[in-house]
C-alpha cells in the first residue's frame, strides 16, 4: 500500500480541461519521471497533487498510502508526507531561510524542534549539500539565482524527508553544471523510503537521477510508460512520435 496512486484523473483550468484520464503511480523508494512537452499538462498535475484551487478535479481519486485525499486541503497532504518542489519558487521578504524551514517543519511534523534543535538539523542537512551557512540568513529566494532557488528548494525538501516529493522541473533554467549539482544533491538526501516524482522535458537530469519509472505526458494524456531507456529515446526522436493529436 505504500504508494501515490492517481487513477484516471481529469483536471480543469476554468472551462478548459487540462488533463485527460491521467493514471500514474509513484512507488516508495521509486524515482518515476514523467516527460512531455510544453503544454502538456506536466504541472498542473504537480499542482493538482498538492491540492492547489485553482486546478478543479472533475473526475478520478489520488491516493497516499492507501488514504484517499482527491480533495484535502495542502496543508494536510503535506502532514501526510506529499511535497512540491515549485517550478518557480517565490520570493518571501523580511523571512529568513532558517526561520522559513523551521515553521514549515514543526507545521507537518508530530515532533516539534525549538531553535537549537532545528539548527543542528539545518546544519547538518547544508553540510550534506554542500552549502554555506551563510545562505540560511538570508531572506526565502530573495536575490536567489536559479540554480541557489533549486537547491534551497531540495534543502527544504531534504529538511522535511517526505514520503513523496513532487519535483516540477527542477532542471528548468539550469546549466549542466547546475543539473548536475542539484542531481547529486537529490540522489545524496533520497533514502529507499523517499518516493520521487520528477517532472521534467528534457533527458539531462536523468542522467543523474536515473528513474526506474518514465512516463510520457502529450495533450493531457499519459501516452507511452517504459523503463529509463524511454527516456533516452525522447532525447533522439523528441515528443512528436507521440502526438495523438
Amino acid at each position: 500500500m505504500e504508494k501515490l496512486v492517481v487513477e484516471n484523473l481529469h483536471v480543469n483550468i476554468g472551462k478548459e480541461e487540462i488533463l485527460k484520464g491521467i493514471s500514474i503511480t509513484v512507488k516508495r523508494g521509486e524515482i518515476h519521471a514523467l516527460m512531455g512537452p510544453n503544454g502538456a499538462g506536466k504541472s498542473c498535475l504537480a499542482n493538482a497533487l498538492m491540492g492547489h484551487p485553482k486546478y478543479t478535479i472533475t473526475k478520478g481519486k489520488i491516493f497516499l498510502d492507501g488514504k484517499e485525499i482527491t480533495e484535502s486541503a495542502p496543508d494536510e497532504r503535506a502532514r501526510l508526507g506529499l511535497f512540491l518542489s515549485f517550478q518557480y519558487p517565490s520570493e518571501i521578504t523580511g523571512v529568513t531561510l532558517t526561520n522559513f524551514l523551521r515553521t514549515a517543519h514543526n507545521a507537518v511534523k508530530e515532533k516539534k524542534l525549538d531553535v537549537m534543535q532545528f539548527h543542528t538539523l539545518l546544519k547538518e542537512k547544508m553540510a550534506l549539500l554542500g552549502m554555506d551557512s551563510s545562505f540560511s540568513k538570508r531572506y526565502v529566494n530573495e536575490g536567489f539565482s536559479g540554480g541557489e532557488k533549486k537547491r534551497a528548494e531540495i534543502l527544504q525538501m531534504s529538511i522535511l524527508s517526505p514520503k513523496y516529493a513532487i519535483l516540477d522541473e527542477t532542471d528548468s533554467g539550469l546549466d549542466i553544471d547546475s543539473i548536475r549539482i542539484v542531481g547529486n544533491v537529490v540522489n545524496k538526501i533520497r533514502d529507499k523510503h523517499m518516493g520521487i516524482l520528477i517532472i521534467t522535458h528534457y533527458h539531462r537530469i536523468l542522467s543523474f537521477i536515473k528513474p526506474d519509472t518514465v512516463s510520457i505526458l502529450v495533450k493531457g494524456k499519459i501516452v507511452k510508460t517504459g523503463n529509463s531507456e524511454l527516456a533516452q529515446e525522447i532525447e533522439k526522436k523528441g515528443f512528436d512520435t507521440y502526438d495523438t493529436r
